[in-house]
């Protein structure tokens, strides 16, 4: 079982986790890490994911709640919001990263760049983003201001710029540094 999350450094939308069983012969010559493949690469390996996994599912932890009980209480939660959707038994996970809060009785793995060593965790980074990339394109119809189709949520000059002219709106993270210290935002 392989478990990866996207949209952890946004200042924009929800944190995305997935979790995903491979067969033990899977092998695609495009799977890699998702920040490491375009975005159209992404959209073919999430179809080719969806059909040949044995089991995958995807969980989600909103903005609110991200500011409630932080971001990384946040990816855990969404990681085991992914992990309860699993139908098929599984042994252990190998989670990307070095940190994971505990899964039941369930072993863990905590690995490093472990999106670019394993295509279960490889496979996980492809839906989690993809999955988030959906969610922060659909907020961009109804804020386009933000360009959040083109960033995503990440604090780029562009999104920064955007909230110094625009203010924020009820899908920032009120918990993040929104804009460098210098500017101050009135919520």
């Amino acid at each position: 079982m392989g478990c990866d999350e996207a949209g952890r450094g946004c200042l924009a939308g929800p944190v995305v986790a997935a979790a995903v069983i491979l067969p033990k012969d899977f092998k695609h010559p495009m799977l890699n890490d998702s920040k490491q493949l375009s975005e159209k690469k992404r959209i073919q390996l999430r179809t080719v994911i969806k059909e040949q996994a044995l089991a995958y599912a995807v969980g989600i932890v909103d903005h609110k709640e991200i500011d409630e009980i932080n971001i990384l209480n946040a990816s855990f939660l969404a990681m085991h919001r992914a992990l309860d959707q699993i139908q098929k038994p599984f042994d252990s996970i190998l989670v990307d990263g070095n940190r994971f809060k505990k899964y039941g009785e369930t072993e863990h793995h905590c690995i490093i760049k472990g999106d670019g060593k394993y295509l279960n965790i490889a496979a996980a980074s492809v839906l989690a983003k993809t999955y988030r990339d959906d969610i922060m394109e659909k907020l961009h119809e109804e804020h386009p201001q933000y360009l959040w189709k083109k960033n995503k949520g990440y604090p780029t000059q562009a999104h920064r710029a955007a909230i110094k002219e625009f203010g924020v709106n009820s899908n920032h993270r009120r918990s993040f540094r929104l804009l460098p210290e210098q500017l101050s935002l009135d919520f």
